[in-house]
């Protein structure tokens, strides 16, 4: 027993970076790794892969000519001048008028700032576009329906559409929001900003409800998050299913898409993930029912004792 409370670190130390389990648990990434995240980002900017390549080259190797970049990338000599000139033109690259000519990349921290201010530009433009493609859109004689509500299943795809709806429904919450989420799915939720969310809700008197396995990482996360109706459930996280239930109305439940798959040095892979939107009110009556169940039968634990339990049981 007292080998088992030694092991039962409280939260902050486990994801205490000086602490020495952090040393034990953290694996050493290869630069490769780190210019693999920096690609999958960029791509959200609608660059293309090689362009991408052409820039991360040019910003680890300095001013180089047209010939080297596409001698070392193993790109057509014309390609590389079309990619050299467009990205010229998004201001990621400059030219430097020698000859031959060569090409020197704007520094990291200032290119990815070009970027995000490219983004932030056009949303803008279509903000202000919203008001006269409305008034347009409402000009268009359509057909008048009496209001009706129906029960709609809607499949989402995709983490950035599970958090804008995630949101919603925290936004429309009048009386209570159920969060049933094992540890990664928790993560996910605190990372994207909706925790945050959650916490802005449950000051304006909507009650908010917690519910997830007890590990470090879930303890951690939901300390940080500030929330005060938070249990743990000595279930392990790949058994739990996970759901936002709002004023038992909606609920956005995840679909799981099959087993979890690594890559060849055993990193777990980022998959799609989907989530189905209903207000079907016997599935969403179903699920309140488990998170009641799971909420009244099971005690949130102020110290090890549930997992001490769980190891004498044996």
């Amino acid at each position: 027993m007292e080998t088992l409370k030694t092991k039962s670190q409280k939260p902050d130390k486990l994801y205490d970076k000086n602490a020495p389990v952090w040393k034990l648990l953290r694996k050493e990434r290869k630069p490769f790794d780190f210019l693999a995240d920096i690609e999958k980002t960029f791509l959200q900017f609608d660059l293309s892969r090689n362009e991408i390549r052409v820039y991360l080259y040019l910003a680890r190797s300095g001013v180089q000519k047209a010939r080297e970049i596409s001698d070392s990338l193993s790109l057509h000599r014309t390609e590389t001048y079309r990619i050299l000139r467009d990205l010229e033109k998004r201001g990621l690259v400059s030219c430097i008028l020698e000859k031959p000519l060569k090409f020197n990349a704007v520094p990291f921290e200032e290119a990815y700032d070009v970027l995000i201010e490219t983004k932030k530009v056009n949303v803008q433009l279509l903000e202000r576009k919203k008001k006269d493609l409305v008034d347009l859109w409402s000009s268009i004689p359509q057909h008048k329906a009496e209001p009706e509500t129906k029960e709609i299943f809607q499949i989402l795809e995709g983490e950035e559409q599970l958090i804008l709806k995630a949101n919603e429904i925290a936004e429309r919450a009048k009386k209570e929001i159920c969060v049933l989420a094992p540890d990664l799915e928790l993560l996910r939720l605190y990372h994207s900003g909706f925790t945050d969310n959650l916490e802005r809700v449950s000051k304006k008197k909507v009650k908010v409800l917690l519910l997830t396995n007890n590990s470090p990482k879930s303890r951690f996360i939901a300390e940080k998050t500030g929330l005060s109706d938070v249990k743990y459930l000595s279930i392990i996280s790949g058994d739990l299913p996970s759901f936002i239930l709002s004023d038992q109305q909606e609920i956005l439940f995840s679909i799981k898409n099959g087993n979890v798959h690594y890559d060849t040095e055993m990193r777990r892979k980022k998959e799609k993930i989907s989530f189905l939107w209903t207000n079907y009110n016997t599935f969403i009556k179903a699920l309140r029912l488990l998170f009641t169940n799971l909420w009244t039968t099971k005690k949130s634990p102020a110290n090890d004792d549930l997992l001490q339990v769980r190891v004498t049981t044996r």
